[in-house]
């Protein structure tokens, strides 16, 4: 069984004197800062100058040049998109790794590939909310939290692990409870469930049967109400109560049909690829693909934004939507 921790489990004394620099001011970087400046932790930000930076200045944080915000803190906490970190960590960020500093993350991509090779004097910490970082500051701000993820990859200082629960407290996530995890396991299951189900499996199963709506002869309009708008109402349960309970709230006519056709879109060959999709991540084929997409300017990743953005279920749904919004 996974272990949980709570409120009681951490301490956020241990953090006493010490600075956090928050590399990057966006969608988590902000949230994450705010939350852990209210809880008292002296935070600041590490970025270029952008509208993100202008923006962590105006709300009262003092904002460095990354470099210099690397060498400042105790705890540096990466929080750029995977693609930049290792050449941002590279040229800014290691040559102020000293010992007993704490590298820290929220997606363990980069550790998990060694793109990115801390020395072995240091902590290398991951606290993962499982939440976008506007989530993560609106359950603060309730008083509640976004349940979160903690790893310790080094433990140089032996302390690595009261310091990874103490800030995973700091950002309100064990106010609902953080599990423990390694980089290894959340690296390698948030990519498959990213390719298999949440990005990639569950947009091309609409598009799928969007297609095959419309090739049949039925409006765009009605095919892309039963395909994709619905599929939110259906998640929504799912999320609220398991599946059982999602099957309880339809009808029994879509739980039948459901329940008996199913396994006929994920079928035996269906499974045998998930699991090849699951082989290329843990071998890191994957990762190196993505790697060298980006040397190149991700042209594949443009061509495909591109492509998709003309698709008929695109064009259908902007002017469906429009229908949900008062006028």
């Amino acid at each position: 069984m996974a272990k949980t921790y709570y409120e009681k489990d951490a301490d956020l004394s241990v953090l006493d004197g010490k600075t956090i620099a928050i590399i990057g001011y966006g969608n988590q970087g902000r949230a994450q800062a705010l939350n852990m400046r209210d809880s008292g932790l002296n935070v600041i930000i590490g970025s270029v100058k952008d509208q993100s930076a202008e923006r962590a200045e105006k709300e009262g944080f003092k904002v460095y040049p990354i470099s210099e915000a690397a060498k400042k803190a105790d705890v540096i906490h990466i929080l750029i998109p995977d693609e930049v970190q290792a050449g941002v960590y590279e040229t800014e960020i290691k040559p102020n790794m000293k010992k007993g500093k704490t590298l820290m993350f929220s997606h363990g991509f980069n550790i998990r590939f060694k793109l990115i090779c801390p020395p072995k004097n240091v902590d290398v910490i991951m606290v993962a909310p499982k939440g976008p970082g506007v989530r993560v500051r609106e359950t603060y701000e309730e008083g509640f939290g976004t349940p979160a993820l903690i790893a310790a990859e080094q433990n140089a200082s032996g302390k690595a692990k009261e310091n990874v629960l103490a800030l995973a407290k700091a950002i309100g996530a064990t106010r609902a409870g953080v599990i423990e995890t390694t980089f290894r396991e959340e690296t390698e299951t948030d990519l498959c469930g990213e390719q298999i189900d949440l990005c990639g499996g569950v947009s091309e199963l609409i598009k799928a049967s969007f297609d095959t709506l419309v090739e049949a002869g039925y409006q765009p309009e009605i095919a892309y109400f039963e395909t994709l708008h619905e599929l939110k109402l259906i998640t929504d349960l799912i999320q609220a109560g398991g599946l059982e309970h999602m099957w309880k709230c339809v009808s029994n006519t879509a739980e039948y049909g459901g329940r008996t056709r199913g396994k006929k879109i994920i079928t035996k060959e269906t499974r045998k690829t998930m699991k090849k999709i699951l082989r290329d991540v843990q071998t890191g084929k994957f990762a190196k693909e993505w790697v060298n997409e980006c040397k190149k300017g991700m042209p594949n990743l443009k061509r495909m934004r591109q492509e998709d953005s003309k698709l008929k279920i695109e064009i259908v749904g902007a002017e469906l939507r429009k229908m949900f919004v008062r006028k």
